[in-house]
């Protein structure tokens, strides 16, 4: 039975009930020796207690996509083949480009909102380079099968979840094609081809979307992977030009650190709740040593780029989680790599879905002026001025006292934060 379907849903409801009513009926009618009665009555107190937890559980992963199956919550999953050392560049000195196309099959995905706004669709790909194999999730504009856009190629945009989450957390829980659907018929939004990658790679760890020898190559595998896919399968826009990446939390640092590794692959970044160094997530395997961390650190890789990155970078987030990234970035960028950074009022929301599912209307109104897609009626709402309230604005405010979680805004962002202190705050 699916950890996420609508029966093991409706058998732990029905089990609830039963729980609850047990003690009920039966209480006062056990039968036979005293420490027998106990005993019967404590596995009724247990099972009540212990479906009431299991139901609170399943909402609560069904609302945001934390766990997508049975070996994502218990550990087991293991998506890597093999993790050769391929290199800076993630390559492993492979042409990219000379390798056979990629022809995948498709089939409709199953689970909460995968059946919205035209359907969402999986497929399982093994990664040629990566060494990965894993589901990616697609969903393309309601302009893409139009005969009137039949020799159109589309912008695409890769999002990722956080950590714990699912592929389908921006479709189950963020619902951005269903926000982005009407926004592309009316032309205010550019019609992205919307890409979801497993990103929970490896049991237990969260990968930091980097490449590790020996451990998983899940750089290469969202960077060089998952693109070709995309690009040999659907009428897709050429890198970097046409692609974009976007998370929340642990996929926000991602989607950061993709575009500054990679301008050759990406022109955009959106990160919702994020931050630099990797050990702001606990569990990042790129947080293991220091020379990792730098590594994967998108505010030491813009400080020490020799060449700044054509890439622009949007990022929101509340004092203490995100802002102060954020800030950090748009101290060291240098031209033509540009930061807009957004703050987000504590009473816009926690480190939630609640915080980030308003903003997915003004991050891609942003992502379709950045992509250069001028067919669109695209306007940026996140500029000082724009409505008050409105999701993901800045209405000229700022944080009163920046929380740090007991490190410096630079410590945080170079690196020589303490694990403890790093680590983010909801």
């Amino acid at each position: 039975m699916s950890l996420t379907g609508t029966p093991f849903l409706y058998t732990t409801i029905v089990l609830s009930v039963v729980a609850l009513f047990l003690p009920l009926v039966l209480w006062s009618r056990m039968r036979g020796p005293r420490p027998l009665r106990t005993a019967a009555r404590v596995l009724m107190l247990l099972f009540a207690q212990g479906t009431a937890v299991t139901l609170v559980f399943v909402l609560v992963n069904n609302q945001n996509n934390l766990y997508d199956n049975w070996a994502d919550l218990l550990g087991t999953g293991d998506h890597v083949q093999q993790a050769a050392d391929l290199g800076r560049d993630g390559t492993g000195g492979i042409a990219v480009k000379r390798l056979p196309k990629v022809r995948q099959t498709f089939t409709e995905a199953q689970g909460p909102g995968m059946g919205a706004a035209g359907g969402v669709r999986v497929t399982q790909l093994k990664g040629r380079v990566s060494g990965v194999n894993a589901e990616v999730y697609v969903w393309l504009p309601p302009q893409y099968d139009d005969p009137a856009y039949r020799h159109r190629k589309f912008p695409v945009v890769e999002v990722l979840p956080g950590y714990p989450g699912s592929a389908k957390a921006w479709f189950g829980s963020l619902k951005a094609h269903e926000q982005l659907l009407p926004l592309m018929r009316s032309g205010q939004v550019a019609p992205f081809i919307l890409v979801a990658p497993r990103t929970n790679l490896l049991a237990g760890v969260d990968t930091g979307c980097a490449n590790i020898t020996g451990q998983v190559n899940a750089d290469t595998w969202l960077s060089i992977d998952v693109p070709k896919m995309v690009t040999d399968n659907f009428r897709a826009e050429p890198a970097p030009r046409g692609w974009a990446v976007a998370g929340y939390s642990a996929g926000a640092h991602c989607a950061v650190k993709l575009a500054v590794a990679h301008p050759d692959r990406y022109r955009a970044a959106v990160s919702m709740s994020g931050y630099n160094d990797p050990i702001g997530e606990r569990n990042s395997l790129a947080a293991q040593t220091p020379a990792l961390r730098a590594a994967n650190n998108p505010y030491l890789m813009l400080r020490k780029a020799s060449t700044a990155p054509p890439v622009a970078l949007y990022l929101s987030g509340q004092s203490g989680d995100g802002y102060q990234a954020g800030l950090a970035l748009e101290a060291v960028a240098k031209a033509p790599t540009t930061v807009r950074v957004v703050f987000l009022p504590r009473s816009a929301g926690g480190h939630t879905m609640a915080l980030w599912r308003p903003q997915v209307d003004t991050v891609f109104r942003w992502l379709t002026l950045q992509m250069g897609e001028s067919r669109a009626k695209g306007h940026d709402t996140s500029v000082a001025g724009a409505a008050p309230g409105a999701p993901g604005t800045a209405p000229g405010a700022t944080p009163r006292s920046p929380s740090t979680g007991g490190s410096t805004r630079e410590a945080l962002a170079s690196g020589t934060a303490s694990r403890a202190g790093a680590a983010r705050k909801p």
